[in-house]
């Protein structure tokens, strides 16, 4: 289990690796719930905590990073556009 400890140390694209592995073993486990019964059920919730935990992580680094300031005028853009109407 990646702890987010261990996420930290890792780097992004290492971050995103395991957020794509942990996506495919989720949509993997969800087909094969509808087809038959799973042996260990909570294996689902595990794959979605750790994609919470990769992009937790993620967002923590783009927030640091500034990058959230850029989606912020965005949002402003978009509101001005809802008032001109």
């Amino acid at each position: 289990m990646t702890k987010a400890t261990e996420l930290r140390e890792m780097s992004d694209e290492q971050i995103r690796l395991v957020w794509k592995d942990a996506a495919e073993s989720l949509f993997r486990l969800r087909i094969q719930s509808q087809t038959e019964k799973l042996a260990a059920p909570s294996e689902m919730r595990k794959q979605r905590k750790l994609i919470a935990r990769c992009q937790t992580v993620l967002g923590e680094r783009s927030r640091e990073a500034g990058v959230s300031g850029e989606a912020a005028g965005a949002e402003s853009d978009s509101t001005s556009k809802v008032g001109s109407k």
